[in-house]
């Protein structure tokens, strides 16, 4: 069972305020009684995973805090990061429509907030939530037009060109903290899985930006000074 398999990585349970995560966003204000007796709220310590590539699917996942990558492995052995996921985002739903494992795994990035409802749960949260369906419509149609995106620019676009998009798009998912670096802290490793390319190809590249002021670097934070320099890329 899933959530038997998540509780091994699992630190402690904590409350959801019932506000903040998609479902709840979305349903009608006398169905949040209803799921606030059918979820379930767990914390995921950073690198351990809220789902793995062959477990079953009895569920989706509802971001509460934290951040998320969801990736897949390559045919030669290295890891492709499909997309990533923040607070208040869906994860699990590529597994909704008829698979019975899931195709991909999730795994946190940070220390991660997640709140889990059943398939059963979530198809009468759709059939009771008239907004909710509609807002999952639009959802699907962007994460598609995303995904077509990424597989045109990996299909075409040069290694640099996918390695200045892949932060201009973290910059976008994630802003800024108080220093004005990433609000997510990524290996170089991870950059790499999510623009295409190798550890090498993209710490040769950094190495590049930085001589020319373009983002800086402090251990694996950092920070874009010139956005439009990387667009021109």
């Amino acid at each position: 069972m899933l959530i038997k398999h998540c509780l091994y990585n699992i630190m402690t349970e904590l409350a959801c305020d019932l506000d903040r995560c998609f479902l709840c966003r979305h349903c009608l204000p006398e169905w949040k009684e209803v799921t606030a007796l059918k979820k379930k709220t767990f914390f995921i310590k950073k690198g351990k995973p809220l789902f793995s590539e062959g477990d079953k699917v009895e569920g989706i996942f509802f971001l509460y805090s934290g951040a998320v990558k969801i990736h897949a492995p390559w045919p030669d052995g290295r890891e492709m990061i499909i997309r990533f996921a923040r607070g208040g985002e869906i994860v699990g739903h590529r597994a909704l429509g008829g698979y019975a494992v899931y195709p991909i795994s999730a795994t946190a990035l940070e220390d991660t907030t997640a709140c889990f409802v059943s398939n059963a749960f979530f198809e009468l949260s759709m059939k009771t939530n008239a907004a909710l369906v509609y807002t999952l419509m639009h959802f699907y149609a962007t994460e598609l037009q995303k995904a077509e995106k990424r597989m045109r620019d990996l299909t075409h676009m040069d290694v640099k060109g996918r390695i200045a998009g892949a932060l201009l798009e973290l910059l976008e998912i994630f802003g800024t903290n108080g220093e004005g670096f990433l609000g997510v802290t990524l290996t170089r490793q991870d950059i790499a899985a999510y623009a295409g390319t190798t550890y090498e190809t993209v710490f040769k590249y950094f190495t590049e930006l930085t001589a020319a002021g373009v983002i800086t670097t402090v251990g694996k934070d950092i920070r874009i000074n010139e956005p439009e320099r990387l667009r021109q890329a």
